[in-house]
C-alpha cells in the first residue's frame, strides 16, 4: 500500500513538518510505503506535482494520495489525480466552497476516486482560544474606558478554509461575551515578521489595553516581538493568544506571555492514513461518512504542556502505536476515535 502526501508547507516549516512526522509514525506502524512531497506554500507547484505523479507508468503511481486544499487547488489537483486513476483523501482541509461544491459534488460521485476527507474541527480552536483570552481579560480587569475588553485580530489567509473556520470560532466566542469590541482585523499571512509589522501600526491606531487573538503562533509571536518592542510586557499588561505546538509556543505559554494556545491537529494526517488502511483492507468508512470533521484540538493548560514536551518534544512520534485506531485490526470499534487528548493521556500513562 503506497501513499503520497503533497504537504502545502515548506519542509523547514515547523507545523508541516511536524505533521509529516506523524505521519511516518502511523505509516510505519501501519506498514504503509508513505512518500512525503512539499510544495513550499507553492500553490502551482502543487498541482505540477499532481500532474507529474499522474503522468507516471501506471506501476510507479501511488496507490492514494493524501492533499490539501491550501490555497482552493484541491479540486484542479483532484481532476488530474483522477484522471490518472489515482485514489484521493483530503486531509486537514477539505472543499467547502459553494461554487466549487456545485461542479465537483461530494466524495465518489463527479470524482470516483475522491475517496473522501478528514478535517480537524478548526472552529474549535478559534473558539477556545478567544475564550480564554477573553476570560482572562475579564479577570484582570482589562477593560477600556468604554468599559469594554479592545480585541485585535491577526487572522491566516483570505483563502484557506482552516482560517475562515478559525476565525469563525473566534467570532462566536465574541459574540458569546457581550463584552468586547474588535478594533481591526488583517491577515498576518501566517507570518511573524508579517504580523510584526502589522501590529507595529495597530498599536499605534488603537493605543490602550488589549487582548490580542491570532491565527497561529508565528502570528502571536510578531505580535508580542511589536509589544515588547514599546516597552510592553506580554501577559501582564497585553494578552495573547496563539495556535500550534511548536517548542517557543509551548514555552510562552509555560511562562504566561501567551496566555491561550490550542493545538493538536497536526495528527490529521496521520488519522487519514489509518483510514485509508481500512479503505485499502476492505473495511469502508462510509458507515461514518465520507467528509468527517472531527475535534482533534486541545486547549493547553500546564500539565498537558508538561506532558507534550515529555512526550513529543523532539517531534519523535514513533512511541504511539496507530494500529489501535484501525478498525481492521480492531474489528470491535465501532467509531474512530481520533482525539489528540487521548494521545496525550493514554502514552503518558505507557511511559
Amino acid at each position: 500500500m503506497s501513499v503520497t502526501f503533497l504537504n502545502p508547507g515548506k519542509s523547514d516549516e515547523l507545523y508541516w513538518v511536524t505533521a509529516s512526522n506523524c505521519m511516518n509514525a502511523a505509516a510505519h506502524s501501519l506498514g504503509i510505503q508513505l512518500t512525503i512531497l512539499y510544495s513550499g506554500r507553492d500553490h502551482l507547484k502543487t498541482i505540477t506535482i499532481a500532474k507529474e505523479l499522474a503522468a507516471r507508468p501506471r506501476s510507479e503511481r501511488p496507490d492514494y494520495v493524501i492533499l490539501t486544499n491550501d490555497y482552493a487547488v484541491g479540486m484542479q489537483a483532484i481532476r488530474i489525480l483522477d484522471a490518472a486513476q489515482i485514489k484521493t483523501f483530503f486531509a486537514f482541509s477539505g472543499i467547502t466552497d459553494p461554487n466549487e461544491r456545485v461542479l465537483v459534488k461530494g466524495p465518489r460521485q463527479v470524482f470516483k476516486g475522491w475517496l473522501g476527507s478528514l478535517e480537524p474541527k478548526s472552529e474549535d480552536a478559534g473558539y477556545l482560544t478567544a475564550r480564554e483570552l477573553i476570560q482572562r481579560g475579564e479577570a484582570m480587569h482589562l477593560y477600556a474606558d468604554d468599559g469594554k475588553l479592545h480585541m485585535l485580530v491577526i487572522a491566516g489567509d483570505r483563502s484557506t478554509t482552516t482560517s475562515a473556520k478559525r476565525n469563525g470560532g473566534m467570532r462566536r466566542a465574541v459574540a458569546e461575551a457581550k463584552n468586547v469590541v474588535i478594533d481591526q482585523e488583517v491577515y498576518g499571512e501566517w507570518n511573524r515578521e508579517k504580523a510584526k509589522v502589522q501590529s507595529d501600526w495597530l498599536y499605534k491606531r488603537y493605543p490602550g489595553k488589549h487582548l490580542i487573538w491570532s491565527g497561529n503562533d508565528l502570528m502571536a509571536f510578531g505580535a508580542m516581538d511589536s509589544w515588547r518592542s514599546l516597552g510592553g510586557n506580554p501577559g501582564k499588561d497585553a494578552l495573547f493568544s496563539g495556535i500550534n505546538t511548536s517548542a517557543e509556543a509551548l514555552s510562552a505559554f509555560e511562562n504566561g506571555s501567551m496566555t491561550a494556545l490550542a493545538g493538536g491537529h497536526f495528527v490529521s494526517g496521520a488519522f487519514a492514513l489509518v483510514m485509508l488502511y481500512d479503505y485499502h483492507h476492505g473495511k469502508d468508512f462510509i458507515d461514518e461518512g465520507l467528509e468527517l470533521d472531527r475535534s482533534m484540538f486541545i486547549l493547553f493548560d500546564k500539565e498537558d504542556a508538561r506532558r507534550f514536551r515529555h512526550l513529543f518534544g523532539d517531534l519523535n512520534f514513533g512511541g504511539i502505536d496507530f494500529k489501535r485506531f484501525s478498525k481492521v485490526l480492531h474489528p470491535g470499534l465501532r467509531k474512530y476515535e481520533f482525539s489528540f487528548r487521548q494521545i496525550l493521556t493514554e502514552n503518558e500513562r505507557q511511559k
